[in-house]
């Protein structure tokens, strides 16, 4: 069965605001904790995500809601990729690629830079899809998230 048949990538819709919280309070909780500031995007991402000029992505399977990306402006030519999660029980189908190869895509159309995001080095299977796609491992600096003990980027070309 090939997921290009059944993976859809639709953009952040109001319907869909509860989505990106509720995926990624799924992972945090797994592996990390909600930061205070997880807490205020996730609860308002219109305000803090769109509003501001980013973006957010949700990957439909099955006609649920499985997986979301967000581009989180930082300035005119560089976003983070960040918020990304993909629900239990559809992980390892190629659910993350799909919403990699959008962002990218989408950082291409929009003439963007840079992609930066904020991992951290226990999330190994992130760690070498991100780097597949090309990003590359810079200086991290301090405050950002507790749980990110990694920074990386990639320029759009």
């Amino acid at each position: 069965m090939s997921l290009d048949n059944t993976v859809t990538i639709i953009p952040f819709s109001d319907e869909l605001k509860e989505a990106i919280k509720t995926l990624n309070e799924e992972w945090l909780l797994r592996y990390f904790k909600i930061e205070p500031k997880d807490e205020l995007v996730l609860s308002n991402p219109q305000k803090y995500i769109i509003d501001q000029g980013g973006q957010i992505f949700y990957a439909q399977y099955n006609n649920k809601i499985v997986g979301t990306v967000s581009l989180i402006r930082i300035n005119e030519t560089d976003f983070e990729l960040s918020k990304m999660a993909v629900t239990d029980g559809v992980q390892g189908l190629g659910i993350g690629k799909k919403l990699l190869d959008h962002c990218i895509q989408v950082a291409k159309e929009q003439q963007m830079k840079k992609l930066i995001l904020y991992s951290n080095r226990k999330l190994t299977p992130a760690i070498h899809l991100y780097e597949k796609y090309g990003f590359v491992e810079v200086t991290l600096e301090g405050g950002i998230y507790e749980r990110a003990d990694i920074k990386m980027e990639r320029i759009i070309n």
